[in-house]
């Protein structure tokens, strides 16, 4: 369990510092509908990121078949694949960062009732290209992995929660202290508006280096 978890920790943490996510819940929790569109939001992400991780665990564990060492070198492949599309991503997100312009559903974000704003957390975790490569390649490792059913869920649970962590922290640190945080939260909405290409580009580099590392050791 241990050595599965080390492999899904900097998963976890390059989807919760993806900063489209995070700005979005600051946005959310700043709006008109603050409590209605915050919890949907952090609801649709636990459960996209939950969801497609245990797709992938299960697509990866009916792959595996008997356990023999050609389902492992499989596996491997998969990740050294992943691991290149990210690094492609990265490239993509590094040449777009000099145009920062925010999407038009952050202007949108003060007319989202709560089930769109489920809908759209939905929509970041398990839609998102870049977050979905992250999760995909958890649940590729975790799928090959050589735990029991048990083990595995309670993998995708630690996966989820550290995945989701940012945003979970904003919501609820919101709710909690909202007059405290609402200066220096907007300041960090700016901040990562105007990075967030390049931000971007530094997390799928980090995430596909490591994702191939842990592929190629596995051949």
């Amino acid at each position: 369990m241990g050595s599965v978890l080390g492999d899904l920790l900097p998963l976890a943490v390059g989807v919760a510092i993806s900063p489209i996510p995070i700005v979005a819940a600051i946005l959310m929790i700043l709006s008109s509908n603050a409590s209605g569109s915050g919890t949907g939001f952090a609801l649709g992400w636990v459960a996209g990121i939950a969801v497609a991780t245990t797709v992938f665990v299960a697509l990866s564990g009916l792959s595996g078949g008997s356990g023999d060492r050609e389902p492992s070198t499989a596996a491997s492949w998969v990740k050294v694949g992943l691991g290149v599309v990210l690094l492609a991503l990265a490239v993509s997100q590094w040449r777009k960062r000099s145009d920062e312009q925010p999407p038009g559903w952050m202007r949108a974000i003060d007319e989202l009732t709560t089930g769109k704003a489920v809908g759209l957390g939905l929509l970041l975790s398990a839609v998102n290209p870049k977050n979905l490569l992250l999760c995909v390649s958890a649940g590729v490792t975790i799928g090959s992995s050589s735990l029991d059913a048990g083990g595995k869920s309670v993998a995708v649970v630690v996966f989820t929660v550290l995945a989701a962590a940012s945003v979970l922290v904003v919501i609820l640190g919101y709710a909690v202290a909202a007059d405290r945080l609402r200066e220096s939260l907007d300041a960090t909405r700016r901040w990562l508006q105007s990075n967030n290409h390049a931000v971007m580009a530094i997390v799928l580099l980090v995430m596909g280096a490591v994702v191939i590392g842990k592929g190629v050791g596995g051949l």
